[in-house]
């Protein structure tokens, strides 16, 4: 599943270059914030059933991911995130590979 990617980075959390493994689920998402070092909001939507009023309701999961140098999503991207090891204290995800580019206008 983790192909070798072209540019080494010395990374010790990246699933390429380190010691960290990918296991469990992968989600697809768009990054909504790129600010802090290495670190992406990755934002998905769901759709769930609500029985009671037979009805559709979107909810939204945001989800903290390690960036590592030779991936470098930014803001506004289509990323594929995967489950690792706890990496810190809030994120558990990283980022495996950018499926779509940022266009200028979904920059914020």
């Amino acid at each position: 599943m983790i192909e070798e990617k072209q540019n080494a980075c010395n990374d010790k959390k990246c699933p390429y270059h380190g010691s960290v493994k990918v296991r469990g689920t992968t989600f697809i998402g768009k990054v909504i914030s790129a600010k802090p070092t290495r670190t992406v909001t990755v934002e998905r939507t769901l759709i769930e059933y609500v029985p009671k009023f037979e009805r559709y309701k979107k909810k939204r999961s945001r989800i903290h991911a390690h960036n590592p140098e030779c991936v470098n999503a930014k803001e506004g991207d289509t990323v594929l995130i995967g489950e690792t090891r706890k990496l810190s204290k809030t994120k558990s995800f990283v980022v495996l590979k950018v499926l779509g580019e940022a266009d200028e206008s979904d920059k914020r």
